[in-house]
């Protein structure tokens, strides 16, 4: 099969990237100082992500809110404009086709980022629903995060209008004769913004983030690790088809206007099942699990109770640099999942010591003015 390339594809490679292929695109996994020094770069400055293989999606048209309100349980109807929420499609038994991000633009103007391997199958589910409305896929656009502690300092340097841009709010900016949307939010815990720009303008913008002295590539190695440790769902691992949101944790994703008793209760694909699994709770819980010593744990391996019986599997795992050792996510039975926990995990046939943890492993950083 024949991989994509972003934008940024040529910039990559100058820059020495190690490319991999992920959801179909060539992208960098790493630069020359690897994964643990990205990692740490931008929790300590700024680190520069290249993330175009995202889906980038404008709804459009009379009855949009009330569409997209038709198939996540987010409450986007009271959506401000220029206000991100963080929404899920979901299935009619509660489980997640994708999670996404939409962003209000107008009174009818809805500006969606959706997940690199599943936007195929999201712009499908979207189209089937559409009564009226128009939905553009903007697949010239690249997308850019700028993220960690000092991303700030350096996009109020170059658009001081962003300095005062809070979490979950967006802005239309020009830079250097770049028209971008530029919104404050990311994957990684931190302070950070997302950029959206024209592919063939990201190439400039890019070196010229680069070139601020807080600022370095990061690739897809730490991003994950980053997200991990900010205790951060990923699609084909914590969530799925198989996953019901409340399970994840995720029941604070349902607007409060969409709540049981509240004024548009329900009206999402599976709110029976999801309301039912809040009262009475599912069997297995998401939780984070603390690594004892350096060896790592791995996705799918069974979690043990003390007497060696399966009680869990891991979803995520990876090494917290951050932290200092492996970290990990699981789903384990509900009664175990209180932090301070000691269990195991089954590592090629050896029961290594893991303690449940509070997520996420780190503080999140977020900017809320």
């Amino acid at each position: 099969m024949t991989l994509l390339q972003t934008p940024l594809d040529a910039l990559h490679r100058e820059l020495g990237a190690r490319m991999v292929p992920f959801a179909g695109y060539d992208m960098p996994v790493q630069y020359s100082e690897g994964i643990i020094r990205e990692h740490l770069h931008t929790r300590q400055a700024a680190g520069l992500f290249d993330v175009s293989h995202m889906g980038q999606l404008v709804l459009r048209g009379p009855g949009s809110a009330e569409l997209l309100e038709s198939l996540v349980p987010a409450d986007v109807v009271g959506l401000g404009e220029h206000c991100q929420t963080y929404a899920l499609l979901t299935t009619p038994d509660g489980t997640v086709l994708d999670d996404l991000i939409i962003t209000r633009w107008g009174p009818e103007t809805f500006f969606l980022v959706v997940n690199a391997a599943c936007k195929t199958e999201d712009i499908a589910h979207l189209r089937r629903h559409l009564s009226g409305q128009t939905l553009e896929v903007m697949g010239s656009q690249a997308l850019l995060a700028l993220q960690g502690p000092t991303a700030r300092a350096v996009m109020s340097r170059l658009c001081p209008q962003l300095e005062q841009l809070t979490f979950m709010r967006g802005l239309s900016v020009t830079l250097d004769g770049v028209e971008m949307y530029v919104t404050c939010s990311g994957y990684t815990g931190e302070d950070g913004f997302e950029l959206s720009l024209p592919g063939a303008d990201a190439e400039m913008i890019a070196r010229k983030l680069l070139a601020q002295p807080e600022v370095a590539p990061i690739g897809l190695g730490a991003r994950d690790s980053l997200r991990l440790e900010a205790g951060l769902c990923l699609y084909g691992h914590e969530l799925s088809q198989d996953i019901d949101l409340v399970r994840a944790g995720l029941f604070w994703s349902v607007g409060k206007a969409r709540r049981p008793g509240a004024e548009r209760e329900g009206g999402f694909p599976g709110a029976d099942r999801v309301f039912h699994l809040m009262e009475h709770k599912p069997a297995l819980r998401r939780v984070g699990l603390q690594v004892e010593g350096k060896r790592p744990v791995r996705e799918g391996q069974a979690v043990l109770d003390a007497q060696g019986k399966q009680v869990g599997e891991v979803c995520s795992a990876g090494f917290g640099a951050t932290v200092g050792g492996p970290i990990a996510m699981a789903y384990v039975e509900r009664a175990l999942g209180e932090p301070g926990t000691a269990l195991a995990v089954d590592v090629r046939g050896k029961a290594l010591p893991v303690t449940v943890a509070t997520m996420p492993f780190v503080p999140q950083r977020y900017f809320r003015g």
